[in-house]
């Protein structure tokens, strides 16, 4: 179905060029999907005094971030056509590519909230599918440790969290027991978690977007969704190249090169999910939340032929985030992070084209080596190099209580066949799959 729009969409296209002089093509580009290319020599500004063409399509995921692939796969495994609409030159070149590629176990969240719920079924579906597809992953488990008086009350909070979340197997454990496990570690107190593991972030997209593909999903790059409006119950939403968006102001009318109405959209944008929300003309706007950005760099150890740990080590959480930890990669690499730097200021252009700084400045090791030793007494001076950094969608801000993932559908929002997702930063890799069968379930008409 969605080829054949394609096909219609093409003849469109050719004589609107024809009335307008305007040499309008198709390009193929990554998996065999199309996306339309305007170039016009003679405009002095785009416009839509041509007709801009319309198509109807069955189901639309924007954003290829983990989430948004599962999503796709999900609702095409339940038979259903969809388009996945990115406006990068990939998949997961966001959040989903920058993070510490950790399975968790569910065992922070509040009991019974989307967060709690969604990691842990999320994890179990996750361990099965790797174990299915030959997903590089490992359950390597992992040590939350309390490394002064002061943390235990909290430490015992969390291991309350993590039994009311239903997580099997934790275990508290003194410090001489946690440090006889690993001899590199400084603590009072700790809990052991052997159902959190690690897992190749890459491997496991492309192998749902393969997956997805093979059920007749369509996946777009380089194309962006810069809004929508309704017309009468049904939801348009307008396209562009993401190309076109280098000389937009952020603030002047966008015009589109496409629209396209489908029966569900889901806005999974990541982190240009709610500035994207706010340009769907009809919707209730004040049911958006607000969005905070954080910034977290990560610093690997170097000149090591043996990793210090065998375990995650995790600190106990702090505000933002859930602290510099330790992480081991599947090849044995070690890496610190993330830490919590508060980004102001993100505009709709840098949200909607990823254009945020994912620089990590050398000199902030000297805030990670006294983090770091507080578990790991004897990291040596001159053992960080810079890593990468990635930014993590938030609803709340500095200081302020963390916010559970929002879900809104036409119920809270006013617009039919949308759903909206907020906010859905750690532990979004591992909820993927959870989060993609409750979007299936609840909002497949």
């Amino acid at each position: 179905m969605i080829k054949q729009t394609v096909q219609r969409l093409e003849g469109c296209i050719s004589s609107a060029s024809r009335r307008k002089n305007v040499d309008i093509k198709w390009k193929k580009h990554f998996f065999g999907n199309w996306v339309r290319n305007v170039s016009n020599t003679t405009q002095p500004e785009r416009t839509t005094s041509y007709s801009v063409p319309k198509e109807r399509v069955d189901c639309i995921v924007i954003g290829a971030g983990v989430v948004g692939i599962a999503i796709a796969r999900a609702l095409a495994l339940k038979g259903r056509e969809v388009l996945v609409i990115e406006s990068a030159p990939t998949f997961g070149t966001g959040t989903s590519s920058r993070n510490s590629e950790v399975i968790h176990a569910g065992i922070y969240y509040p009991r019974n909230s989307f967060k709690a719920i969604f990691c842990v079924r999320g994890r179990e579906m996750l361990y099965e599918y790797c174990s299915k597809h030959d997903i590089p992953h490992k359950q390597i488990g992992k040590l939350i440790v309390a490394t002064q008086s002061s943390e235990i009350a909290k430490l015992d909070d969390i291991f309350n969290h993590g039994i009311q979340n239903g997580v099997d197997s934790l275990k508290m454990m003194d410090g001489a027991e946690a440090m006889k496990m690993e001899p590199e570690l400084q603590c009072l107190k700790a809990i052991l978690s052997p159902l959190t593991g690690i897992v190749d972030s890459h491997s496991l997209m492309l192998s749902l977007v393969g997956e997805a593909e093979n059920l007749g999903t369509t996946f777009t790059y380089n194309s962006t969704v810069i809004g929508g409006h309704l017309k009468g119950n049904e939801i348009c939403l307008q396209i562009t190249e993401t190309k076109h968006l280098n000389q937009w102001d952020g603030t002047s009318i966008l015009h589109p090169e496409l629209v396209l109405i489908p029966k569900l959209v889901v806005n999974s944008a990541g982190l240009s999910a709610p500035a994207l929300a706010k340009r769907f003309i009809g919707q209730q706007s004040e049911v958006i939340p607000p969005a905070y950005y954080v910034r977290g760099c990560y610093f690997m150890l170097s000149n090591t032929k043996v990793p210090p740990f065998k375990h995650l080590i995790y600190p106990i959480p702090e505000d933002g985030g859930i602290g510099v930890h330790v992480t081991l990669d599947l090849s044995g690499q070690v890496k610190f992070g993330p830490n919590v730097e508060w980004i102001d200021g993100v505009d709709d252009i840098s949200s909607f084209q990823n254009k945020f700084d994912y620089s990590v400045n050398a000199n902030r090791a000297e805030q990670f080596y006294p983090e770091i030793r507080k578990y790991y007494p004897n990291l040596k001076d001159g053992s960080l190099e810079p890593g990468y950094s990635g930014i993590r969608p938030k609803l709340s801000g500095p200081r302020q209580p963390p916010v559970d993932y929002v879900i809104q559908g036409e119920d809270i929002h006013g617009v039919p066949g949308l759903v909206n997702l907020f906010g859905i930063d750690s532990p979004g890799l591992t909820s993927s799959m959870a989060i993609a069968d409750f979007i299936s379930t609840r909002f497949l008409g």
